[in-house]
């Protein structure tokens, strides 16, 4: 397979679910589509530092992250505001509640509140449908932490909405 139609199979395979991860991870879809290029771009021009340590789609998701996040700290730097909230609930009782628009408004303001890793780990758990041990690839962790960090995160954000009343 020549080199171009590699790239076109890896962007066939991934480019939805990156999407969908900046999408959460940043909640503006220009930003997500501009962002997403930038990953492919860089698939293209770097795919030789990917050592298959982890899945494609991992290495792909923090090629994404990385962007994201330079592209958060240069809007810091010229002092723009970040519209960039990552939101991402788990439980059966949070996707039934998502059902209904009011309610799933009031579990991303809480989500929003959510402290770092929390909120990102999420979007890769749920929208993006990493695996734990994908997840600690991400942030240069275990699959441990992945899992330990998801289910404080979990537990935070369900005591926040108990707290408002919201489930």
């Amino acid at each position: 397979m020549d080199h171009q139609a590699e790239f076109d199979e890896i962007y066939r395979l991934y480019a939805a679910d990156v999407y969908r991860f900046l999408l959460r991870l940043c909640g503006n879809e220009p930003l997500a589509e501009d962002i997403l290029q930038d990953t492919m771009l860089r698939a293209l021009t770097d795919i030789g530092q990917y050592r298959g340590e982890c899945s494609m789609k991992t290495w792909l998701c923090t090629v994404a992250r990385n962007l994201f996040l330079d592209h958060c700290k240069k809007a810091e730097n010229r002092n723009l505001p970040l519209d960039a909230v990552p939101e991402s609930p788990d439980s059966e009782c949070l996707e039934r509640k998502l059902a209904d628009k009011m309610q799933a408004l009031e579990i991303h303001r809480m989500l929003h509140r959510l402290e770092e890793p929390y909120r990102e780990i999420f979007s890769l758990r749920i929208f993006a449908e990493l695996s734990f041990k994908e997840i600690g690839a991400v942030f240069g962790r275990t699959e441990n932490w992945a899992r330990v960090t998801f289910f404080r995160a979990k537990k935070l954000l369900i005591a926040m909405l108990e707290q408002e009343g919201v489930i």
